[in-house]
């Protein structure tokens, strides 16, 4: 089984939306809580978003209420849906599980700006 992959990344312009989409076959992807992450140079990775297994969302306080992440388990696909973007959030975009068990796919760039 490979890495997930993550897409749907780009650039918008501030108060616009994305929709981030991460597949992964073959990672027993609907055992898992499937967590976002964000990477920006300097920082350490930050949580974005998590999906349970039983589909329980929680956020980040920086996204609350602009994200919502869902997913497909029949596609082994999370989504991230982006609304109400700020510069904030510009970087890569990863999906991985809270331990980060899984490799590391390409992630996903959002660029924002003002």
């Amino acid at each position: 089984q490979g890495p997930p992959v993550e897409s749907g990344g780009g650039l918008v312009q501030h108060g616009g939306s994305l929709t981030l989409t991460c597949v992964a076959h073959g990672l027993y992807f609907s055992a898992y809580d499937i967590v976002w992450y964000r990477q920006v140079p300097g920082p350490p990775l930050e949580f974005v978003a998590q999906i349970t297994a039983g589909g329980s969302a929680k956020y980040g306080e920086s996204v609350q209420d602009r994200f919502i992440v869902s997913k497909d388990n029949t596609k082994e696909t999370l989504y991230l849906q982006m609304n109400d973007l700020t510069p904030g959030d510009t970087g890569s975009y990863y999906c991985n599980t809270p331990s980060k068990q899984w490799p590391w796919g390409p992630g996903t760039h959002v660029t924002v700006s003002s």
